[in-house]
C-alpha cells in the first residue's frame, strides 16, 4: 500500500477530535476496501493506529454479518413451498 495514504491519515488525524476521528477512520477503511485494498494491506500500512484497526474490524464484522444474512435468506427460501 502506498505509504502516502498512511502519512496523510497520520497528519490529518491530529486535527480531529475523537468522535470525528472514528468516523473518518471508517471512511478511510471503506474507501480503501472499495478500491481493492486487502484487510492485510490496511493492517500493515496502519500498524499501531487504533482508530483504523477498530474501523477495519467493524468493517470485516459487517461483511461477515451481511454474508450470514444472505445465507440465512437463501436457506429460509428452501422451506418455502412456493420455492
Amino acid at each position: 500500500m502506498d505509504a502516502v495514504i498512511s502519512e496523510i491519515w497520520g497528519e490529518l488525524r491530529r486535527y480531529m477530535n475523537a468522535v470525528d476521528r472514528a468516523d473518518a477512520a471508517d471512511t478511510v477503511v471503506s474507501v480503501l476496501i472499495d478500491n481493492n485494498y486487502s484487510a492485510q494491506d490496511i493492517r500493515d500500512a496502519f500498524r499501531g493506529d487504533a482508530d483504523i484497526k477498530r474501523a477495519l474490524a467493524e468493517h470485516l464484522d459487517t461483511d461477515k454479518t451481511d454474508e450470514q444474512d444472505e445465507d440465512d435468506d437463501y436457506l429460509d427460501g428452501l422451506d418455502d413451498p412456493d420455492y
